[in-house]
């Protein structure tokens, strides 16, 4: 059963082809057997998800169940989540247990589904191959000596593990969709404001943002219609109606209009990869869409602009840890300068640690104009580059990353490589846009991920362009070696 999908098990939970029970028995067996290898979780909640499979179980025997109940799903270690340890993969909160539930946590529980555990990631979201995290690394299931990428690695790689049927992640600059392509899974990044952020552990408030990862565009689909809807105890949550993303999964793609831009197909991208995009896209003309040549031409700036807006909010959102209220304090302290000081230099990693101080620096007095205030108009910038797109072109396709998975302490010693990895995916934050990743096929043996870019809000054309091509690929179905079989 661990090789259906998420729609697969809905539908034999629905049927009573099997119970909540025997569903969440079998994941947790499986995590019980493969985490010690992945890493992909930090806690495990046996006790919680028994009891919440039992109450499904109660719901679909009643007839008061929908698509997720008795779904069991991990979430990310950033969701807070009611009597359970919230870490955000690092030592500052090793010891903080949330007394209230995100609201994502809370739909989820509403839907009725199952709670395995949360998952490991960088720390504070900060990095793009889950090395920065405060308990270890996670292991790619295509490769263990390679990186499942980040910060979302332990959502992409217990789904591709088949060790959860679907994840949360949250997106910053990529952090959903670098780990789904470099771990051959599909995951989606709506747009800003789509997805309640209230009780999402804050890195940079005006870019992250919450959605789903699962192996295929219609597990998403459900997901994300559990995950999506507006939050008053959000101020940045959009107040609009929910669609109903699986409605239009089975549209054909007949007019389709796709952009490939000139800028994602340049200097710094495998040849290999580049390959696999083109015969992706020659799948879709297949399918009747037509494809055009366009240009974003500030692309090249967004690089460094999001360098200079993430840190400066992250430097700004990690105030609050300060070794007073909640969270890690230091031993003895001698005054509250040492007590301040200390904490948060013995609370933080190193990464943590850099982006805070280039975001105290770029808002400082002297250089706030100079820094921020230009990386903000760079920023309309390529929001408006996309804009123009947007009139000629229905979605943009392109590699979700330059390179296939790296291994571990490849780019580790250097900040700006390990950036550049998330060079394709940084501007649809910027500018709020949705994207998802999807797998095409694989180089070097590592699975290789395509970008679906869409206009605001056009969440339900995206999985429908993603389903479709599912529909006629099995990239998504391929399983890592020595997961597949077992239990």
């Amino acid at each position: 059963m661990h090789n259906k999908t998420i729609a697969e098990l809905s539908r034999g939970l629905q049927q009573r082809h099997f119970s909540s029970l025997e569903l969440t028995e079998l994941f947790l067996n499986r995590i019980d057997e493969h985490n010690e290898k992945l890493n992909a979780f930090i806690t495990v909640t046996d006790e919680l998800a028994w009891e919440q499979a039992k109450q499904a179980d109660v719901r679909l025997s009643s007839g008061q169940s929908n698509a997720l109940t008795g779904i069991p799903i991990a979430q990310k270690d950033i969701f807070c989540t009611q009597g359970v340890r919230t870490s955000c993969g690092s030592k500052m909160l090793d010891n903080f247990t949330a007394p209230y539930n995100a609201t994502v946590v809370e739909r989820f529980n509403q839907a009725g589904a199952v709670m395995l555990g949360k998952l490991n990631m960088d720390e504070f979201a900060m990095g793009s191959s889950n090395e920065t995290s405060y308990y270890g690394p996670v292991k790619n299931p295509w490769d263990i000596g390679t990186v499942p990428g980040g910060s979302s690695g332990g959502s992409a790689a217990a789904v591709a593990s088949r060790i959860a049927p679907g994840a949360t992640g949250t997106d910053t600059g990529g952090s959903i969709r670098q780990p789904a392509a470099f771990c051959g899974i599909t995951g989606l990044k709506p747009t800003y404001g789509l997805v309640s952020r209230w009780g999402m552990i804050a890195f940079a408030s005006s870019l992250d943002q919450g959605g789903p990862m699962a192996r295929t565009a219609e597990d998403c689909a459900l997901m994300l219609q559990t995950m999506a809807g507006f939050d008053e105890k959000d101020s940045t949550s959009v107040n609009r109606p929910v669609e109903d993303f699986s409605a239009t999964l089975n549209e054909r793609l007949a007019g389709l209009k796709i952009g490939l831009p000139k800028e994602f197909f340049g200097e710094g991208l495998d040849p290999e990869i580049a390959t696999l995009i083109h015969e992706a896209v020659a799948d879709y003309v297949k399918l009747g869409a037509t494809v055009k040549e366009i240009s974003l031409p500030n692309m090249n700036l967004s690089a460094p602009a999001y360098y200079v807006v993430a840190p400066a909010e992250c430097s700004s959102n990690l105030a609050r840890f300060d070794g007073v209220r909640y969270g890690y304090r230091c031993q003895n302290p001698k005054d509250l300068h040492d007590l301040y000081t200390r904490s948060r230099g013995e609370g933080f990693g190193a990464e943590v640690k850099r982006r805070i101080l280039i975001g105290t620096y770029v808002l400082s007095a002297g250089y706030y104009d100079a820094y921020y205030l230009k990386a903000q108009k760079i920023r309309r910038l390529i929001s408006d580059d996309f804009k123009r797109a947007f009139q000629e072109v229905d979605v943009i396709m392109g590699p979700t990353s330059p390179s296939v998975a790296f291994r571990f302490g490849e780019k580790s010693a250097d900040p700006i490589a390990m950036y550049l990895s998330d060079i394709y995916t940084i501007a649809l934050n910027l500018a709020g846009l949705p994207g998802m990743s999807i797998p095409v096929g694989f180089s070097k043996n590592l699975p290789v991920g395509m970008q679906i870019i869409g206009n605001y809000f056009s969440e339900s054309r995206l999985l429908n362009v993603a389903h479709q091509y599912q529909q006629v690929t099995d990239w998504h179905h391929k399983t890592p070696v020595g997961f597949c079989d077992s239990h």
